[in-house]
């Protein structure tokens, strides 16, 4: 026959669970990690930003100074290194010594103020004062250079 069981007064072979508190700390549990949920996500999403913003910014600076060093060229009169600005494209339909050649019958360019790159046709306008006076206003395109990653002009309109 088994014993009978233990009457009033007898401790249990193990301690009882607390009840008290109970809610307060399932809702602090589930706070801490809300919150750690919302700055891993968060983080995510600032970061992503944070590259769109700065390859914006990125495709702005190298497209301006691109755009830059093969005017600089002209009115340096250095004809060979805005021909070095080149895209190959533009290379393969026009050699060194055409460009040159092209490029000292043209009016000479005294000045010039690059604008903005477009980020969606990746064009620059540039404001361009030529010997004599005359102004315009041209427009650069550009393309990336597969090798190098960086934009080089690709022609001029």
């Amino acid at each position: 026959m088994p014993n009978p069981p233990a009457g009033p007064g007898v401790a249990p072979p193990f301690a009882a669970p607390p009840v008290e508190g109970r809610p307060t700390r399932l809702w602090l549990g589930l706070g801490v990690g809300a919150l750690a949920l919302v700055l891993c996500c968060g983080g995510g999403g600032a970061a992503v930003i944070g590259f769109v913003v700065t390859g914006v910014q990125a495709i702005d600076e190298q497209g301006r100074a691109a755009s830059t060093d093969y005017y600089q060229a002209l009115v340096e009169r250095d004809y060979g290194a805005a021909y070095d600005q080149l895209c190959a494209q533009a290379r393969r339909q026009e050699s060194r010594r055409e460009f040159e050649r092209r490029a000292a019958d043209e009016p000479q360019v005294t000045s010039f103020r690059v604008g903005e790159v477009d980020q969606n046709t990746l064009t620059v306008p540039v404001d361009v004062t030529f010997s004599g006076g005359d102004r315009d206003r041209q427009q650069v395109d550009l393309e990336q250079n597969q090798q190098t990653g960086e934009l080089e002009v690709c022609g001029v309109g």
